[in-house]
């Protein structure tokens, strides 16, 4: 990976308490989100001035890899846009980060958008990549059938995240109540997830393409395909801010524009997609790459990425069970598809398919 996170991490520590605000009580939670909110308007015209575009994400996945495309086969670059990739540990800091206005665009789980939206801040996801969590449960030899997760610990990255989500609907969709009958444990990125079953301190996790085939390959074993559920739910969407769109309104039609180009691009051309997904992932090993390929892209990967009510309703009902403020929320709020709507309607999309 060419990008750094290095100038991201200078500020960072001053930001940290932001990516908190979920856990806090709603005058914490506002007053947190109002120092945030006061950064990005200080902090946007200085550094987009100063400083090349920047792209953040947080999974490390194949899910992230028209985003990766965009930039190696030069698409961005093709659209007049220089952009630098800022990887990010966690969906929270990277919209940390978002708010306080150090990156421009975020490959995020749509749960986090919303969360931090009701919060207070000025974000929307403008096209949806994956509307389905493209997860899975995976379980140690201990679990042979659902009950016997019953009392045991599932691991998932942070708490609020799309992997926390994914592991309640799990939890859900056998009939038990998550941390009642079944304990969430953050154990950090996906990939440590492996390590926290080989040690025994969780007894499955919530993992993605190609964690999985690792996990695998240790002997664990695959319960549930949770997209296969066919639960619409936003997973994986491009989230700005709304201030950003009116003031650079044709820096973000380009933006979409080279999203959707590397969408048809790693499509269509399986060695290259592969290759990158390789790059990203440091990895040389076929069999993974190419299960996570047809995966994450022959599967799943939206040809036009349409956010949707549905999918962002999932998003409300699941925040409302922790967050009072989101109950009632109209999920149109969350997400605006107009540019989307304006490149499919011009025959743009289609022409990138003949």
């Amino acid at each position: 990976m060419t990008a750094s996170c290095a100038s991201y991490k200078v500020t960072a520590s001053s930001m940290r308490s932001i990516v908190k605000f979920c856990s806090r009580s709603s005058k914490s939670r506002a007053a947190l989100l109002g120092v945030a909110l006061l950064f990005a308007l200080a902090i946007p015209v200085a550094a987009q001035e100063g400083r090349r575009l920047r792209a953040g994400y947080a999974s490390l996945s194949g899910n992230i890899t028209s985003l990766w495309a965009a930039r190696e086969a030069g698409i961005f670059k093709k659209n007049g846009l220089d952009i630098d990739l800022i990887a990010f540990p966690a969906g929270t800091e990277g919209m940390a980060a978002m708010i306080a206005g150090e990156i421009e665009f975020l490959a995020i789980a749509g749960s986090t958008t919303a969360s931090a939206a009701i919060g207070g801040a000025e974000v929307f996801t403008m096209a949806l990549i994956n509307d389905r969590l493209l997860t899975s449960l995976v379980v140690g030899p201990t679990i042979q059938k659902p009950e016997d997760l019953r009392g045991k610990s599932i691991g998932i990255s942070r708490f609020g995240t799309s992997i926390d989500t994914a592991a309640r609907i799990a939890i859900q969709h056998y009939g038990m109540e998550p941390n009642k009958d079944v304990s969430l444990v953050q154990v950090g990125a996906v990939s440590s997830a492996v390590a926290s079953l080989r040690g025994g301190r969780i007894q499955a996790a919530i993992l993605s393409y190609p964690t999985i085939i690792y996990a695998r390959r240790e002997g664990f074993r695959e319960m549930l395909d949770i997209a296969s559920l066919g639960t619409p739910y936003a997973a994986n969407g491009i989230t700005l801010r709304r201030s950003f769109m009116q003031q650079k309104r044709e820096v973000t039609l380009s933006y979409l524009k080279s999203i959707l180009e590397a969408i048809a691009r790693v499509k269509k051309d399986k060695p290259f997609a592969v290759e990158v997904m390789g790059k990203y992932l440091r990895t040389k090993d076929k069999e993974l790459l190419d299960q996570t390929y047809d995966f994450a892209i022959t599967k799943y990967l939206k040809e036009r990425p349409y956010p949707t009510a549905e999918a962002f309703r999932s998003v409300i009902d699941e925040l409302a069970q922790v967050n009072p403020k989101a109950k009632g929320q109209d999920p149109r709020r969350f997400y605006d598809d107009s540019l989307l709507q304006e490149l499919d309607k011009s025959g743009f999309i289609n022409a990138l398919y003949r």
